[in-house]
């Protein structure tokens, strides 16, 4: 197999450091170099101890994360895990410069940037790349992925949310008024930063919820839940932090349509996800998803209940947040658009 040279731009933070360890074990990827503007001229194996020995990781240095640079190394795909607001300071420079780019931030996802400056607080900083960027979800645009120049990959709260209600939505079996989601998730997906609120003696022994009641991430799963149901949509989504180091679980209600059996739901779930090689269908009498058997795959798990009661569709999904949710989901981007088999580097 022909190896693709990569750079990861930003590869010191959590979802950059996955995506080295799924790299450096791709069979079709040869990563050329990565950067961090406070690691610049360091090994890698200095900055991750976790690599030492890895074959191909011990000649790996950390350079400058100027787009020149990058540029030179001769890298054809460069994976942005950069914040959100300074990803799209490279994507523009990279693409340029002939490389096909993977951004892991949010710079991309939104279609509008009016909706990105109401979520994120700022203009958004290359208006004029949101018409080309494809939203990096391979079970919904799996096509455009492949011929993309720009891939923006999902957020992982979105994809615990998205993947489950997408069905649903498309066949108009459940009321898109009726949608509240409540997921709960480890102290990665914050990032690698210096927060009080992320000590572990502040995390322990406690679950609590935050960006309530319009977190960033609203926007995008709107837009693509929207899209799906062929009209606007608003969702009711509280994210809480739990105690662990990753993983999302996400409970979804929905209220069905007036004359829909629930039958179809399952029906429609099957229809849709059956074939997928990183979705997980446990059904509607089996096993709920957990946390600990999805930590560290690329598979999100998702099973389902009908509450006769409340005459409510309960869904559950489980994925990691620092892979479906973020660096796995990214490969099987990359994996799409250089023309490999989709779970290549992935099982």
């Amino acid at each position: 197999m022909q190896k693709i040279p990569v750079v990861i731009v930003g590869a010191n933070g959590y979802s950059g450091e996955e995506l080295v360890r799924l790299l450096l074990r791709h069979p079709g990827v040869e990563l050329r170099a990565v950067t961090s503007r406070s690691e610049a001229g360091k090994a890698l194996t200095e900055v991750m101890p976790r690599f030492r020995g890895w074959p191909g990781a011990d000649g790996i240095r950390f350079i400058g994360s100027e787009a020149a640079g990058i540029a030179a190394t001769g890298a054809q795909v460069a994976f942005l895990a950069l914040p959100h607001g300074l990803a799209a300071e490279f994507a523009g420079p990279l693409l340029a410069a002939g490389l096909r780019v993977v951004d892991l931030s949010a710079d991309f996802r939104l279609r509008d940037a009016a909706v990105y400056e109401e979520f994120y607080g700022h203009a958004h900083p290359a208006p004029e790349l949101l018409g080309e960027a494809v939203y990096g979800m391979p079970e919904l645009h799996r096509a455009r992925i492949g011929q993309a120049r720009l891939v923006a990959s999902p957020g992982c709260y979105p994809t615990s949310i998205i993947l489950p209600l997408v069905p649903l939505l498309r066949r108009g079996l459940v009321d898109p008024e009726s949608l509240i989601a409540n997921s709960l998730s480890g102290t990665s997906g914050a990032g690698r930063k210096a927060d009080v609120s992320l000590l572990f003696a502040e995390c322990n022994e406690s679950v609590q919820a935050y960006g309530v009641p319009k977190h960033r991430h609203l926007s995008e799963i709107e837009q693509e839940l929207g899209a799906a149901a062929g009209r606007p949509l608003c969702l009711s989504f509280t994210p809480h932090l739990l105690p662990v180091t990753r993983g999302i679980l996400t409970t979804l209600y929905a209220t069905p349509a007036a004359g829909v059996d629930f039958s179809q739901i399952g029906e429609a779930l099957r229809t849709d996800w059956g074939a997928e090689p990183f979705v997980r269908l446990l059904g509607e009498r089996g096993a709920l998803p957990r946390l600990a058997d999805v930590v560290g795959t690329n598979f999100l798990d998702l099973a389902w209940r009908f509450d006769p009661r409340t005459r409510r569709v309960l869904l559950f999904s489980a994925e990691d947040n620092l892979v479906k949710g973020a660096a796995g989901q990214a490969v099987q981007a990359f994996n799409l658009l250089t023309g490999q088999t989709e779970t290549t580097g992935l099982l």
